[in-house]
């Protein structure tokens, strides 16, 4: 297995699960129990949103048949690694306020800190969870029955991490921790300045 610690180094004092949490694509072969799946949905649920509308919602399959159906608009780049992962989650948010036609402009920013929430959750109970953005999502709200005041954001695949040798060879030179830039190539004092 990979030690994170290997590859992340935080800069400052921060929680160890911020350099744990990372998003591999071999999954072991162990089923997650609708405990522990509830519990990661807890986590999602007490996230912050814009008037507290919770726009999220969380569509998950776990059984073959319903697991088939997310592979219908799954990008085939994605398809050999995430198709063994024990559920598959996709991230969706209501872009409209509960009254009225008004688009809420923070229901992506709002969904995404859930997802946040949720990824967070998975790595302290020693799960994986990645987050992928290829994907139809015309086809996705088909399959899912979604209307269309709904937006799909991405795809999650989640479980338990595998062996390297579980994973298909073309991935085997992507399954390591990434790095991320340091704070001084994104954070701004006073106004925005290009450091491009």
């Amino acid at each position: 297995m990979i030690n994170v610690n290997d590859f992340r180094k935080a800069a400052y004092d921060i929680d160890p699960i911020y350099i744990k949490r990372w998003s591999p694509r071999s999954f072991a072969k162990k089923d997650v129990s609708e405990k522990t799946l509830n519990s990661l949905f807890e986590a999602a649920r007490w996230a912050p949103s814009a008037a507290n509308i919770q726009p999220w919602r969380y569509i998950y399959a776990k059984t073959a048949e319903d697991k088939e159906c997310f592979m219908s608009f799954i990008k085939k780049g994605n398809i050999p690694w995430c198709k063994h992962a024990p559920v598959l989650i996709a991230i969706v948010s209501r872009r409209h306020w509960p009254k009225g036609d008004d688009v809420n402009p923070t229901h992506a920013f709002d969904t995404g800190t859930s997802w946040g929430f949720l990824a967070l959750e998975a790595a302290r109970k020693g799960l994986i969870a990645h987050a992928m953005g290829g994907f139809y999502r015309e086809k996705a709200k088909e399959v899912l029955n979604l209307p269309d005041n709904y937006d799909v954001h991405a795809i999650v695949a989640l479980g338990y991490q595998g062996h390297l040798d579980e994973l298909e060879e073309q991935f085997h030179d992507r399954e390591t921790p990434s790095t991320r830039k340091p704070i001084e190539e994104f954070t701004f004092e006073g106004k925005f300045s290009s450091k491009e």
